[in-house]
């Protein structure tokens, strides 16, 4: 009843709320629902329940990229994935082993894979929504969705080779064991396995679309029981399903034909969302408040909250700072900074966790060994910084709207009326202005006041797939129909510059009566070097 208040005003997402929600149903306030609870079956339902939706989650955002993303944008994938994950793992590991003593090195290792990754549930939050859409740029929404599909998957490796050295006797064995099994098969068989699974129903679905045998309706039906499926297969077989799963979205929407199928209708995403407020409810509950002060395992709050600021701060934003240059949709240390602080932590490490848990023994009290330690001591450490995380990151976007609404308060009357009263809106700035003798200023005008009101929609050279524009993947037009608001227009290879950036800038608007469309042209040389893209926009008429 108050969503559109909360979500599109105040900025608040189903992870805060379903969060908050499961606390105050759960063990210690309401006492109405607690996982905890159920006995030894508890952490086998924690894992498959986290399990579900991570992995249509992760089906999700494979089909929601653009065609063959992954192909296009594999070097800035690689860089930001594999050495991040690896700097955050093995400084996260250091934290952890100076300020839990108790836990040696390897330990340490094994609760840092559960932080590694970064958690694509509550990730869509900033690469989804109103305020995304308006500030964040297209090109960072797109990078943080696949990172935080691919490096959910390669969690495994990291968590494997921690707990083989803890576990096996012979290093030699345990990195044997990592290799083989970790990698090889878990990881690699488990992503060739998603892909060929994606492909063939895509293959699938088009011939009986050719043929007539599929309607609509169908193709929604399979964005939920594909991913099931996917992780079905690959956990029967032991291979890595989270990664086998993203995959599976990605290759079935390489061509965009699904994309095709499926645009426009949102029972996929209620689909998500309940999916979503259900686990984070579910996680809300199953928090072990009572495990954060416990003296006879060196759990204290004062060493928890040191762990959580120095995992803010040091786990992803030093990394990317000094590799954002390599990465091609990175342009600027700003945009790295904010990669590199949204990078949150929650249903991934959860499950992570849960999963450990499975191939550790029982603790007693107190733990007789190091692995007994490692068991009672990694839920409580890990959940902790996955309620940091979720209050920190999900109040991120209402906090940093805030210091923008009190900013713009400050500016001064003069300038707002000199921005409001401009002659044309922005988006003319990236057009080539016409000989005065040519074009008609009432015709430029009309067609801007259309632009303005959505009542003409924009078409072009745009491909089924995304609206991502055929002459460039880094050219994209995000237009909206008649029923909505023209939110964004950009041409720029990286960004879009500010008018004191731009040089050389000269626009032009062509009227085609006959043809009945307006040509829009841009040619713009910015410091960053930006291609000629054209826009034509149907008459009205």
């Amino acid at each position: 009843m108050v969503s559109l208040l909360v979500k599109e005003k105040l900025y608040i997402n189903e992870v805060v709320l379903g969060t908050g929600f499961g606390v105050l149903m759960g063990p210690y306030v309401a006492d109405v629902f607690s996982p905890r609870s159920w006995g030894t079956e508890q952490n086998t339902i924690t894992l498959e329940v986290m399990r579900i939706v991570l992995a249509t989650g992760l089906f999700a955002i494979g089909v929601e990229l653009p065609c063959a993303y992954m192909w296009e944008h594999a070097r800035g994938l690689l860089i930001m994935v594999v050495p991040t994950m690896a700097f955050g793992w093995v400084v996260v590991a250091g934290i952890l082993h100076g300020l839990f003593p108790m836990l040696d090195m390897i330990s340490a290792l094994c609760i840092a894979s559960c932080l590694t990754p970064t958690d694509p549930v509550t990730c869509a939050a900033i690469t989804r929504g109103k305020f995304a859409a308006k500030h964040v740029p297209l090109q960072i929404r797109s990078i943080l969705s696949a990172e935080s599909a691919a490096n959910d998957g390669l969690a495994y490796p990291f968590l494997s080779i921690s707990l083989y050295l803890t576990v096996e006797t012979s290093t030699r064995v345990a990195i044997g064991k990592w290799f083989l099994v970790g990698w090889l098969y878990q990881v690699i068989f488990g992503t060739v396995l998603g892909a060929v699974l994606g492909l063939l129903f895509s293959k699938l679905m088009k011939l009986s679309h050719r043929k007539g045998l599929i309607d609509r309706e169908s193709y929604i039906a399979q964005y939920l029981s594909l991913a099931i499926f996917t992780i079905g297969v690959a956990s029967s077989l032991g291979a890595d399903d989270l990664l086998a799963a993203f995959a599976a979205g990605s290759a079935i929407s390489w061509d965009g034909h699904f994309n095709v199928q499926t645009e426009g209708d949102a029972f996929a995403s209620v689909i998500d969302y309940v999916l979503n407020c259900g686990c984070f409810i579910y996680i809300g509950a199953w928090l072990p408040f009572s495990s954060y002060n416990s003296a006879e395992l060196g759990i204290t709050p004062w060493r928890l909250f040191c762990l959580l600021i120095a995992i803010l701060f040091l786990r992803r934003i030093p990394p990317l700072l000094l590799l954002y240059r390599f990465v091609p949709e990175i342009s600027s240390w700003k945009e790295a900074l904010f990669s590199g602080h949204f990078g949150p932590m929650g249903v991934s490490a959860v499950f992570v966790s849960a999963l450990a848990l499975t191939r550790l023994p029982t603790p007693e009290n107190p733990p007789a060994d190091q692995q007994q330690q490692l068991a009672a001591m990694i839920q409580p450490i890990v959940s902790f910084v996955v309620l940091g995380s979720i209050v920190i990151h999900g109040l991120s976007i209402p906090f940093f709207n805030l210091g923008r609404g009190v900013h713009s308060r400050t500016t001064s009357l003069s300038l707002t009326w000199t921005w409001n009263n401009r002659p044309t809106p922005d988006w003319v700035l990236w057009a080539r202005r016409a000989d005065p003798a040519t074009a008609t200023p009432s015709a430029t005008n009309t067609v801007v006041a259309d632009v303005e009101r959505g009542t003409v929609a924009v078409s072009g050279d745009v491909s089924p797939c995304n609206g991502e524009a055929t002459r460039g993947d880094s050219e994209t037009i995000l237009a909206t129909t008649a029923r909505e608001e023209v939110s964004e227009v950009e041409t720029s290879a990286f960004h879009r510059p500010r008018e004191d950036e731009v040089t050389g800038l000269d626009s032009h608007v062509e009227v085609a009566s006959e043809a009945g469309t307006v040509q829009a042209e841009d040619s713009t040389t910015s410091p960053i070097g930006t291609q000629v893209k054209t826009v034509r926009f149907p008459s009205s008429q």
